[in-house]
C-alpha cells in the first residue's frame, strides 16, 4: 500500500528541517507517510492564534487539494498580556532580537510563551488544531543566531538561549516539538494505519 503525502507548507527552511528531524526522531527513521513541503504565499489575517492557523490551513488546502500541515509561531510577552503574540514575526523583521529585547525595557516581569500552532487539513478539508507552549524568559539575545527570536529566548530550567542548544536539545522541548508530538499522535490514529 503506498504512503499518504502530505505537504507541509512552509518557506523557513529552518522549521522544515527542525520539523523532518522531530518526524524522523517520532517514527525512530523513516515516517508512514511522505513529507514534503511546499512553499506558499499564504495571506496573513489578524486574529487569535487558533483563528490565524485555521485561516491559513484553509488557503493552503485550496491550492495543495490535499493533505497539508500549516504552522504558525507566537511570542507572548506577559507583560504585554500576550503581545507581539502571533505577529511577533512583523516585529522580529523590524527590529530583529535584540529589539524584542528592548521591547520589555522599563518592565520587570521579562517572561515570554513561545507558541506553535498546527493545523493538519485532510483530504476532505476538515482542519484540526494543536498547540504546544513553551515558558521562559527573553534575554539579550547571544551572539549566535540560529532563526527567528531564537538567540533571546531562554526556556525555563535553562541558562542558555534556544539558539545555544544543539537542534537535539532545542527539539526537544520546544513549543514546536510539543506540537507536532499531538499532531504524531493525530496522524497515528487518523492517518497512518488507514
Amino acid at each position: 500500500m503506498p504512503k499518504k503525502n502530505i505537504v507541509f507548507v512552509t518557506g523557513n527552511i529552518k522549521k522544515l528541517e527542525e520539523v523532518i528531524q522531530m518526524f524522523k526522531t517520532f517514527y525512530t527513521g523513516d515516517t508512514p507517510f511522505n513529507l514534503s513541503n511546499k512553499h506558499i504565499d499564504l495571506p496573513e489575517h489578524q486574529g487569535d492564534q487558533d483563528f490565524i492557523c485555521k485561516k491559513k490551513a484553509q488557503a493552503a488546502f485550496e491550492i495543495i487539494k490535499g493533505p497539508c500541515i500549516v504552522e504558525d509561531t507566537s511570542l507572548c510577552f506577559n507583560a504585554f498580556g500576550g503581545l507581539p503574540g502571533p505577529y511577533v514575526k512583523w516585529f522580529l523583521e523590524k527590529i530583529h532580537p535584540l529589539g524584542l529585547y528592548r521591547m520589555l525595557n522599563g518592565f520587570e516581569d521579562k517572561t515570554a510563551v513561545a507558541v506553535c500552532t498546527v493545523a493538519y487539513v485532510n483530504e476532505q478539508g476538515e482542519i484540526n488544531i494543536f498547540r504546544g507552549e513553551t515558558d521562559g524568559t527573553i534575554v539579550e539575545p547571544t551572539a549566535i543566531e540560529t532563526f527567528g527570536w531564537d538567540s533571546c529566548f531562554q526556556p525555563n530550567g535553562y541558562s542558555v538561549t534556544f539558539a545555544e542548544m544543539t537542534k537535539e536539545e532545542k527539539n526537544k522541548i520546544s513549543h514546536r516539538k510539543k506540537a507536532m508530538s499531538q499532531l504524531k499522535e493525530f496522524l497515528d490514529q487518523h492517518v497512518v494505519n488507514l
